[in-house]
């Protein structure tokens, strides 16, 4: 049977130092961030219904999605969000199922790095749950640092998401991300088995 690791955790936790490094040991990393991505390019069907509903200002001049923009509104209205994620989930998940079914080795190891896993319902997809944690304070700094942002703007992404205590709640595997890289990569390689 496949082994399908769903990777999440919270926004600046360090969901993506664990995958690269999964890359790196050569399993197949799926990333659902990048389909949400794809998803909004210039000329897309899910850009064009954004755009509809937000108006043009939400387009930068090159014809691509304003994302600081589009930001604003929907990390500091829930409606807005949900509308939002209406849109993308399903385009993310069809991607992400089409990768599953690539995998024709029965006994392959498949990580899908799901930020929001939980969130989209997404559960259905993976067999086993990683959550990446870190504290409150290195998630707000990180993100801080990260997207350079306001400590307003960083703490209303962070809230748009499940607290990550329940994420950890419902892990199977938990990777404590407040210490050291070496730390952090000799329990991916435990859990790893």
């Amino acid at each position: 049977m496949k082994r399908i690791i769903g990777l999440t955790g919270g926004i600046g936790t360090g969901k993506s130092t664990v995958s690269n490094y999964l890359a790196e040991r050569h399993f197949p990393v799926f990333d659902a961030d990048i389909y949400a991505r794809v998803a909004v390019e210039p000329g897309s069907a899910i850009l064009g219904r954004i755009a509809a509903r937000y108006g043009a200002s939400i387009l930068l001049t090159d014809g691509s999605l304003n994302r600081q923009s589009l930001g604003e509104i929907v990390f500091n209205n829930p409606d807005e969000r949900s509308w939002l994620e209406q849109q993308i989930h399903p385009y993310v998940r069809q991607h992400l199922e089409n990768d599953l079914n690539s995998i024709s080795q029965s006994d392959a190891t498949v990580v899908m790095v799901i930020p929001l896993l939980f969130e989209a319902g997404m559960t259905d997809l993976v067999n086993e749950i990683w959550v990446v944690y870190c504290s409150p304070t290195q998630q707000l700094e990180r993100l801080i640092g990260r997207d350079r942002l306001k400590l307003a703007q960083a703490q209303a992404r962070i809230n748009s998401q499940m607290p990550l205590q329940e994420k950890c709640d419902r892990a199977d595997v938990i990777l404590d991300n407040t210490s050291t890289l070496p730390s952090l990569l000799k329990q991916i390689d435990l859990a790893l088995g």
